[in-house]
């Protein structure tokens, strides 16, 4: 799937740049031999008025968010801030997103913990500020359910995450900075995945088409067994507006949060 998307992108004729990438003519040349640590050189800017850093995002229809492993963590099972590596399809980093939250609220709130999450490019500018209060998370309980507040550039509140009651299934809306729906995710009865891949379909707010997903990907037993990396990848059409590009990398945060943040969850 991946390769099959980063043929379409090359086809595309994508400007040849990651957000935050150094000067071109400072900058480091792509090695094709390891995709994973390439960084592209910067390109002309592309028309529109953008949020600041969240151009190269309106150039793509899957972005693939992968966590770091904190070994500390594992060898003391403590529970430590989280951190992610937010990449394209060709594993490209473009974005890296860190946890600020106290260690008395990751212990004892624990996955329902308030905390802000800050993405910044490849060159340590914030781009995106992710705001999540401390919240319920119950299928009994249908009043002040979880919430994200999305702000790009940091300070400018662009949308919403908001989760919705429902007595069998997990599902939340995207929405704009006026609290009007635009989009509705839908997650599978049991997030559990029995071994594979855990989709949460991204439809209309009827819920009559799906026009993308954000899949929690399997990484093996002995990976969700013993230790919390989790991957998800986030396929949407490349044309999305950016800002709801970017409440969906939020909305992948929160079901980390809230789904698979234990090792036994992400099975």
């Amino acid at each position: 799937m991946a390769s099959k998307d980063a043929q379409s992108q090359r086809s595309s004729g994508l400007p040849g740049f990651l957000p935050g990438a150094s000067d071109p003519d400072h900058g480091l040349r792509i090695v094709p031999s390891n995709p994973g640590d390439q960084v592209w050189q910067r390109g002309p800017p592309l028309p529109g008025n953008l949020p600041p850093g969240l151009a190269y995002l309106s150039q793509l229809d899957l972005i693939i968010i992968h966590q770091r492993v904190e070994l500390l963590g594992m060898i003391l099972g403590t529970e430590t801030a989280n951190k992610y590596e937010i990449k394209n399809s060709l594993g490209q980093r473009i974005y890296f997103a860190v946890e600020e939250s106290i260690c008395f609220n990751r212990t004892f709130c624990s996955t329902l913990r308030s905390c802000i999450l800050k993405i910044t490019d490849n060159s340590g500018q914030e781009v995106i500020t992710v705001n999540r209060p401390l919240r319920c998370n119950s299928c009994w309980c249908p009043c002040y359910l979880q919430e994200l507040e999305i702000q790009a550039p940091p300070g400018s509140i662009v949308g919403y995450v908001a989760q919705k009651w429902d007595p069998f299934l997990p599902k939340f809306t995207i929405q704009n900075a006026n609290k009007e729906d635009i989009l509705k995710i839908v997650g599978p009865c049991a997030t559990c995945g029995c071994f594979g891949d855990v989709d949460f379909e991204v439809k209309t707010i009827n819920e009559k088409l799906t026009i993308g997903k954000i899949s929690k990907y399997w990484s093996g037993f002995v990976n969700d067994v013993f230790t919390n990396a989790d991957n998800f990848g986030i396929h949407v059409p490349a044309d999305l507006d950016v800002t709801v590009k970017a409440a969906m990398i939020g909305a992948c945060f929160l079901f980390d949060f809230m789904f698979f943040e234990h090792s036994l969850a992400g099975l």
